[in-house]
């Protein structure tokens, strides 16, 4: 099966490219950005060895729809989808933070809570929480944004203000925004019947210096999604909740050695292993989206991409 574990493009009045954990982003002309969905697979800040068949073109198209559903309230980067990997949108000055947004003490989350910690981002956290109870109300618990190789780490928004990353008045407009694509990513997840638990936004600024929600959303490399059905019942018998969202692989890398810190191998990913992964996210595309996932021709992926890109530079 063919993956894209990289890009190697040159189109015409290409400024520069970078490379992030799963995406390749080419600038053309300092005036738009070439946003490629890989299928590389990262957890705990690690590209993993090998691709995952579908998952870029799963990202990609499951972000265009949420860009489409949110647009009314926040405004984003987006201009284009020529092919099933690649969105085009905006040049923008990212935000060197990550809005993470949490609903229930789950995940990353979750860990700091069960080593006993009450304060998260500088953000209390009552006692005698169960792991994936719903919090009282949601949370902002943002991260620095890495640079390359880098690990993000948590910080407060107090940190975020005092070290001058973001100016007040401009955080006050990322957390506004970020509340309500969690409200209206909460609504539209309920609707599919299930519950949104947390997730992360990214943010830049365009050239005319507006603030615009820029790379992915909702996807389930960037947020994580129980099934609503069950749920109480799992809860109340403190047993694993049925998910949506990278946190198997997480989980799989756990249970054999691997957490991303020195000294440890990543482990061997089988080809039945990698399967079932594609699937997963096949799966969450099917649920959130409520729609039959259609799998693009991938038997020349790189000209496909490269044709349908070409195309929209050529004709827009």
């Amino acid at each position: 099966m063919d993956t894209i574990t990289t890009t190697q493009f040159n189109f015409p009045n290409q400024k520069s490219v970078y490379r992030g954990k799963v995406r390749e982003v080419y600038n053309i002309n300092d005036e738009v950005l070439i946003m490629i969905a890989t299928d590389r697979l990262s957890a705990f800040d690690v590209v993993l060895p090998k691709g995952i068949p579908f998952k870029g073109q799963i990202l990609n198209q499951i972000a265009t729809k949420f860009m489409q559903s949110t647009a009314d309230i926040v405004p984003n980067w987006l201009l284009a989808t020529p092919d099933p990997n690649v969105a085009v949108g905006h040049l923008c000055e990212p935000f060197k933070v990550e809005m993470v947004i949490r609903g229930y003490l789950s995940g990353h989350a979750a860990r700091e809570y069960a080593l006993g910690k009450r304060t998260l981002c500088g953000v209390q956290l009552p006692d005698g929480l169960k792991e994936n109870e719903k919090l009282p109300t949601p949370i902002i618990t943002p991260t620095t944004k890495a640079d390359h190789g880098d690990h993000d780490e948590d910080i407060s928004k107090e940190a975020i203000l005092s070290r001058g990353i973001v100016s007040e008045e401009e955080y006050l407009i990322l957390e506004k925004y970020t509340y309500a694509l969690f409200e209206r990513g909460s609504q539209i997840a309920n609707q599919k019947g299930l519950i949104l638990v947390d997730t992360k936004y990214e943010f830049g600024k365009t050239k005319s210096g507006t603030i615009v929600l820029i790379d992915e959303i909702h996807t389930p490399d960037s947020s994580r999604y129980f099934y609503k059905e069950g749920y109480t019942e799992r809860q109340e018998k403190g047993i694993e909740q049925k998910q949506l969202s990278k946190e198997f692989v997480r989980r799989w890398l756990i249970e054999n050695g691997f957490q991303g810190k020195e000294g440890q191998k990543i482990p061997d990913m089988s080809d039945d292993f990698i399967e079932t992964v594609s699937e997963r996210y096949i799966e969450l595309y099917e649920n959130i989206l409520g729609e039959k996932f259609e799998k693009a021709d991938n038997s020349d992926i790189l000209n496909r991409m490269e044709t349908n890109i070409l195309n929209y530079l050529m004709n827009k």
